[in-house]
């Protein structure tokens, strides 16, 4: 079977390059193939369900990769404008939370029909259970095998997005594979905005608390990264917004510990001071309580174990000992064993070298009418929707292309 175009990939980026290639051209044949029983599994999991659809700060600073200025000319020409305008026209109209876009329903499933709506209505037709097994070229065409049926088409859109997610989002990174066997260079993968494993008992004993805290990611002592925000404690180490968005670095730069800062405000001599005068106004306390009411209580108490305390020992103790307290409070650390991997992981870090593509189209510079978009390249954002923006923009440009061939 022929036809134009063949988008491998029905999720965010693959839907989004559908639309718009049809817009622009409505006698192009577009057809979708998603491997899973229906398309935009992973979109739907966005934003807590409510689906951060982009954001009001989208600047090269929260991207990364190993050539992450890659992405600018794409995300200044398809910008938050043109991707709130997009996204008005197929029905889904944007509401702020601060710098965050959401639509206005709150509900990742409604993206996910709107633009399956949009699509099916341009006449794109999707295959769902179809699973590509190869890529081959015959002469200027491409001939696309998969689990179902052959198809000849003359452009590819690779839509496939990396690993992050695991099987069950249909994130198994299989075509990265296909196309490291057709010469394509890889950046490792690895699993970023994902929780952080710890291999102490810290956590296991504050397991449900949530405090707000300055993260910082540590390599040999050096701070590889920081982040402020709700962090949670976890039975397998640490979670919240702050810790998911350092995680890129543990995964990539093999950061080996976390450091909270539990009293960012107040500085290590104010806080020792604090101490101090608590512990000589309730001296007769036991340590047990001595921090109730400033702290959560097993906080406070798991503070005074890792000092080396007797929580039945009376506050009386801590005179002249504050410091010590205060450091710890100021400086918590934990030993970094690892992340809970692509399973879990929000997005993948690394992909398809960057240097093989044209920035401002898709394509591959040696495989003419092929494009790659969104995640299966080596870009990735900050959490905030920041990575679906990139899967709207890098979609917009390839199917400009595609349009304007």
């Amino acid at each position: 079977m022929k036809t134009d175009v063949i988008i491998i990939g029905g999720g965010a980026s693959g839907l989004c390059a559908a639309i718009a290639i049809k817009q622009l051209v409505p006698q192009k044949s577009v057809r979708i193939f998603e491997c899973l029983p229906r398309v935009g599994k992973k979109l739907i999991t966005t934003g807590n369900g409510r689906c951060n659809i982009s954001n009001k700060n989208i600047t090269l600073e929260r991207y990364h990769g190993e050539h992450k200025e890659f992405c600018k000319y794409a995300l200044e020409k398809y910008n938050l404008s043109v991707c709130e305008k997009f996204f008005y026209n197929i029905g889904i109209p944007f509401i702020y939370e601060g710098d965050k876009a959401y639509p206005a329903s709150l509900q990742a499933g409604s993206v996910v029909d709107c633009l399956r709506f949009a699509a099916e209505e341009l006449g794109v037709i999707i295959y769902t259970d179809m699973k590509v097994t190869g890529i081959n070229t015959m002469g200027k065409n491409y001939k696309i095998l998969s689990n179902k049926l052959g198809f000849v088409t003359e452009n590819v859109v690779i839509a496939t997005g990396g690993l992050a997610g695991g099987e069950k989002l249909g994130c198994d990174g299989e075509m990265l594979e296909i196309l490291k066997k057709a010469g394509f260079n890889i950046v490792k993968p690895q699993p970023s905005i994902v929780q952080i494993k710890t291999n102490n008992d810290i956590t296991k004993q504050l397991k449900g608390i949530k405090l707000d805290a300055n993260v910082s990611v540590l390599k040999d002592d050096k701070i590889l990264r920081q982040d402020f925000g709700e962090v949670l404690f976890t039975d397998y180490g640490l979670s919240g917004p702050p810790i998911m968005q350092v995680s890129r670095e543990v995964s990539k730069n093999g950061g080996n510990s976390i450091s909270l800062d539990i009293m960012p405000d107040v500085t290590l001599e104010k806080l020792t001071t604090i101490i101090e005068e608590r512990a000589k106004r309730f001296c007769a306390r036991p340590l047990e309580e001595f921090f109730t009411g400033m702290f959560n209580k097993r906080v406070g108490q798991v503070i005074l174990k890792i000092a080396g305390f007797k929580l039945s020992d009376k506050a009386s103790v801590l005179c002249g000992k504050s410091q010590v307290i205060a450091n710890i409070i100021k400086n918590m650390q934990f030993t970094v064993t690892g992340t809970t991997g692509f399973a879990n992981a929000q997005v993948t870090a690394g992909g398809l070298d960057t240097t093989q593509f044209n920035p401002k189209t898709m394509e591959s510079c040696d495989c003419k009418n092929l494009y790659c978009i969104g995640e299966i390249l080596d870009i990735d954002g900050d959490c905030g929707g920041f990575n679906l923006q990139w899967a709207w923009s890098s979609a917009m440009a390839a199917a400009n292309a595609i349009g304007e061939k």
